[in-house]
């Protein structure tokens, strides 16, 4: 007898907490972006004028570096010269040489986009007195 009321009381319970509604998870729904995209000249305008602020930081030059270095992309130089000189408001050669270290080795395997860049900064780079790393010879390590 008691073995039997035992049973039923568990059979009991089990039908209890199956029957009541479970913790569903919620469906994911996805939200695609239909606005408009960025064209090429606004994205270039965008982080000139990032590198371009007065009062820009070193953790906001850097953050803003590793932002733009991990886009599928070779930034562009008339970018690379804004980082460049919010690097000499900085008085930050340090970041100046890595960024363009940075841009080198985000050209890959194109061997023609990294002097073509050199060449177009050239001026920017005298005038501000920032060496390349192969001037400095830090590139062969």
């Amino acid at each position: 007898m008691f073995r039997a009321a035992v049973r039923l009381s568990v059979s009991g319970v089990r039908s209890l907490t199956r029957s009541q509604p479970r913790c569903q998870a919620l469906l994911a729904s996805r939200c695609y972006s239909h606005g408009m995209q960025e064209t090429d000249e606004e994205f270039d305008a965008r982080w000139v004028t990032y590198f371009n602020k007065q009062d820009i930081d070193a953790w906001e030059l850097r953050k803003g570096m590793n932002t733009l270095i991990g886009y599928d992309l070779v930034p562009e130089p008339k970018i690379l010269e804004a980082a460049l000189r919010a690097c000499r408001r900085l008085n930050d050669l340090a970041s100046a040489i890595r960024i363009l270290e940075a841009v080198k080795d985000k050209a890959g395997p194109h061997k023609e986009i990294y002097p073509y860049l050199i060449q177009e900064l050239k001026p920017t780079l005298d005038e501000l007195g920032i060496s390349t790393p192969e001037e400095l010879g830090i590139d062969k390590v």
